[in-house]
């Protein structure tokens, strides 16, 4: 086979039992070849049509991935390899910036497709909760200038009781810090320097919080995750959950 990615032998048999199935009308395509191509879109941040054909037909390409994401399949296949192994004892969470390119723009609600604002001017906030080890869990999309500790409330919703939760001071709110207490988990995050009464705070534990941040890195390897293309949030939202399971969890 050709082409500059193909899902090897091992990365398949993890992933074919999680595709839907088809029972009736035409036969999918290849779906190896067809996720293989979208794999290469999203590495090289080409748009659908600079796919090479050894892929297949790009509209197919194209069709598949803004179907899936919108039937939400790309984040139940990441859901399903993630949790395979079980809650882990230490989670990571933080947020990164991405800038979006001038054809993410102009779609309608853009606070609903999450882009706002910020320094950077037109951007969105990938918001990601990790192991340990900085292999990904769950994933949220906001507008570039939206606060932390708000999307915090989504990504914290389903903690383990006695897990250790470390983040930095964006996210030392009351409500952050109560939503961790009340599921069992434990807080490690340093305290705000306007605090009157400062928390506990392990700097040891805290070292291997930058997991994480190198998980962000390698995820932004793929052009399309380093700057938004797609208008539409479900979209670009899918296209992290692929990067994210081709680069961890396959």
């Amino acid at each position: 086979m050709s082409g500059s990615f193909w899902l090897s032998d091992a990365q398949w048999e993890r992933l074919r039992p999680l595709l839907p199935n088809k029972p009736r009308g035409v036969p999918r395509v290849d779906d190896r070849r067809v996720i293989s191509g979208i794999v290469v879109a999203l590495q090289s941040g080409g748009r659908w049509i600079d796919v090479p054909a050894d892929y297949g037909p790009r509209k197919t390409l194209y069709n598949r991935f803004v179907r899936w994401s919108a039937k939400g399949i790309w984040r139940e296949i990441f859901e399903a390899l993630a949790s395979a192994g079980g809650p882990p004892a230490e989670v990571l969470l933080d947020s990164t910036y991405v800038k979006a390119h001038r054809c993410a723009t102009g779609g309608k609600g853009a606070r609903a497709q999450a882009l706002g604002i910020s320094r950077g001017g037109r951007t969105t906030k990938i918001h990601a909760l990790s192991d340990g080890q900085g292999r990904p869990l769950a994933f949220a999309l906001t507008a570039g200038q939206a606060a932390d500790c708000r999307a915090a409330e989504t990504l914290l919703q389903r903690l383990a009781p006695s897990t250790l939760v470390m983040a930095d001071r964006a996210y030392d709110t009351n409500a952050v810090r109560q939503q961790i207490e009340q599921q069992g988990a434990v807080p490690n995050i340093p305290p705000k320097r306007t605090r009157r009464w400062k928390y506990y705070f392990s700097p040891v534990l805290y070292r291997g919080r930058n997991a994480i941040e190198r998980m962000f890195c390698r995820l932004k390897d793929f052009r399309r995750i380093a700057t938004r293309y797609d208008k539409l949030a479900t979209n670009f939202l899918s296209a992290v959950y692929v990067a994210a399971t081709v680069s961890y969890w396959l």
